[in-house]
């Protein structure tokens, strides 16, 4: 909002100062991560700026730590012959860069399809004990996680799980159910209910009146949503250092033993790819935040 030209000299300082003020938090917040992305292109195996770089010498930067993702733990990294099945097999980034995906991905489809149909439930007026429920449901995003891998871990031992793909997916699904529901509950507050009535009156089944009119209509919801959960679930290091065996080590996990192990700036590469990932799937819930409030006719563009 534009300062209006009638403003008193106490009202412009504000206005500056406001802004300045806001620069300064942005800076604060956005600073460690941008920082990182012009070390991983370090030639050298520093965590810091080196001369070379402070004076944009060409030999001081290097792409040598991406290269090093896909090489590292590979039998034989200069074959020409077989290095696609090496580097796919063998690669520790590689193979935690897959599993953290696998993971991620079903385990966002397990919390999507159950936070969306909390969120449904939730949404309906003669619901009991709506407050009481949510709070329950969202109680993941609250309890520290130290002490929901550890509850996790007791449980999915006596069922067997620990150690296994499928009680990573299960645990992570359940860090993810809270933002679809979240997300979903948000967006079925704009939802107009008389559609689902009208179609119950056309002869249209609750199933039907579901796929055919409430979910067009709350799906970017349900998709930013999934995001968030597969943020989460991608993200996620304590419940898999307490849950994981070596086989299931995701990105973040590998980062964290890198960091304890090996100090490498190949940490620091893979931390760019993941910032770059991150902006991405941002921009993609933006993007869908915004046609949501279109489609609900909350915004005029």
């Amino acid at each position: 909002m534009a300062l209006p030209p009638y403003a008193s000299t106490g009202e412009r300082i504000w206005y500056w100062a406001f802004r300045g003020i806001c620069a300064l938090i942005f800076i604060f917040l956005i600073m460690p991560i941008v920082i990182v992305m012009p070390l991983s292109f370090n030639a050298e195996p520093y965590f810091s700026f080196t001369a070379g770089m402070l004076a944009l010498d060409r030999e001081a930067l290097s792409l040598r730590w991406y290269d090093d993702i896909l090489r590292n733990g590979m039998a034989a990294p200069d074959a020409v012959e077989g290095w696609w099945a090496d580097m796919w097999n063998n690669a520790q980034w590689v193979r935690a860069m897959k599993n953290s995906f696998f993971i991620g991905i079903f385990a966002t489809l397990i919390s999507t399809s159950l936070g969306t149909l909390a969120a449904i439930g939730l949404s309906r007026p003669e619901m009991p004990y709506r407050s009481a429920i949510m709070a329950l449901l969202i109680s993941p995003m609250i309890v520290p996680l130290v002490i929901i891998g550890a509850g996790m871990f007791f449980f999915f031992s006596n069922l067997g799980m620990a150690y296994t793909y499928t009680g990573l997916i299960l645990a992570h699904a359940v860090l993810g159910t809270p933002f679809v529901i979240i997300t979903v509950t948000a967006t079925l507050i704009g939802f107009d209910h008389s559609l689902s009535r009208a179609s119950a009156s056309l002869g249209a089944d609750p199933i039907r009146t579901f796929f055919k009119v409430q979910m067009p209509l709350i799906l970017p919801g349900v998709i930013s949503g999934a995001l968030f959960a597969f943020v989460t679930s991608f993200d996620e290091v304590v419940v898999v250092l307490q849950m994981g065996a070596v086989e299931q080590r995701t990105i973040p996990r590998q980062m964290f033993s890198g960091i304890r192990e090996q100090i490498s700036p190949t940490i620091l590469a893979v931390a760019t790819i993941l910032v770059i990932i991150s902006i991405a799937l941002l921009t993609t819930v933006e993007m869908l935040r915004r046609r949501s409030e279109r489609m609900r006719g909350m915004s005029a563009g």
